[in-house]
C-alpha cells in the first residue's frame, strides 16, 4: 500500500489550516492547538515548510507563520516534497545505481511511469482544493485494458 508518512500527513493538515485564512499570521502554539498536534511536531513542520519556501515567518510579538503564496499556487505535491524530498516510488527511480538488479530490471521504467502519474495527480490538488469540503466527492475509476499496460482513468462527480 502506498502511504504518506505521519509527518507529511500532519504537514498537509497544518498547511490546510493556514490556507483557510491565508493572510492571517498564526503562532506555532495556536497552530498546534487548532490542528490538535503536539507543539514540538508543529514547530518542526513549520521550520521545514518555511525552509521549502511554502511558509513565511514573521518574527516579533505579533509574528507567526502564513502561506508564502496563494493557496491555489501550493499543491499537495509541494508539501510532500518539502517534507520527504524528491518524489519517487522506488529508490532506483530517484537514485540510479542503488540496486544490484537495475541492469536487468524490467519494471524500473514502469515504476517511473507510475510515480509520474501519482506526482501529476498530487500536483493537480491545491490547498484551495484541500480547504473545500470533500462531501459528495466520489471517484469513478475505470481500468482500460490496453497494451502494453492497463490505464486507470479517474473521474469525479464534482
Amino acid at each position: 500500500m502506498f502511504r504518506l508518512n505521519k509527518l507529511t500527513d500532519y504537514a498537509t493538515v497544518v498547511m490546510t489550516l493556514l490556507a483557510s485564512e491565508p493572510q492571517r499570521l498564526c503562532g506555532a502554539p495556536e497552530i498546534a492547538e487548532r490542528a490538535r498536534l503536539e507543539p514540538p511536531t508543529v514547530a518542526k513542520l513549520l521550520k521545514m515548510l518555511a525552509r521549502a519556501g511554502l511558509l513565511e515567518s514573521v518574527r516579533g510579538a505579533h509574528g507567526g507563520y502564513r502561506l508564502a503564496r496563494e493557496p491555489d499556487e501550493i499543491s499537495v505535491a509541494d508539501i510532500l516534497v518539502a517534507i520527504d524530498g524528491p518524489f519517487a516510488m522506488t529508490e532506483c527511480s530517484m537514485h540510479p545505481g542503488q540496486c544490484s538488479h537495475e541492469s536487468h530490471c524490467q519494471v524500473r521504467g514502469n515504476w517511473r511511469k507510475i510515480g509520474y502519474a501519482i506526482e501529476t495527480a498530487l500536483r493537480a490538488v491545491t490547498l484551495t482544493d484541500m480547504v473545500a469540503p470533500a462531501q459528495g466527492w466520489t471517484p469513478k475509476v475505470t481500468v482500460e485494458r490496453a497494451q502494453p499496460m492497463p490505464r486507470v482513468v479517474m473521474e469525479t462527480n464534482a
